[in-house]
């Protein structure tokens, strides 16, 4: 059925551009004069013309509406596949030890050294 509805709308695609392209427009356009009288004549052409426009957008529109549906519906997931998930463990894990000291950076502190600096940087506080 989509496969169907896309050759349809790149159809009336092509045949609205052709539609397009024939309407004269002020520079000329490509619009082809016909007898004077008659369905073709300039008045005749003109509303030909622009009520198959008119009608081939619309046209157009609806498909194009149709085919995104369509196309959401199709590829929507039906369920989430909970497969891949994780589980957390049963039991907290415990922290590594640091010896009794919270402070991440002291071991920095303590190997960088607290006296004063040769370069003239300020000593790291305790």
């Amino acid at each position: 059925m989509f496969t169907f509805l896309l050759v349809v709308q790149a159809i009336v695609a092509a045949c609205l551009v052709t539609v397009i392209l024939m309407q004269k427009s002020e520079g000329g356009g490509l619009g082809v004069g016909g007898s004077p009288a008659g369905f073709m004549s300039a008045r005749g052409a003109a509303d030909f013309l622009t009520r198959s426009t008119t009608v081939l957008a619309t046209i157009f529109v609806a498909l194009s509406i149709t085919l995104a549906v369509i196309a959401s519906v199709r590829h929507a997931p039906s369920s989430i596949d909970t497969s891949l998930v994780k589980q957390a463990p049963a039991t907290p894990q415990q922290a590594p030890a640091t010896g009794g000291n919270a402070d991440p950076l002291a071991g920095a502190a303590g190997a960088v050294g607290n006296g004063s600096a040769s370069n003239g940087a300020v000593p790291l506080a305790n």
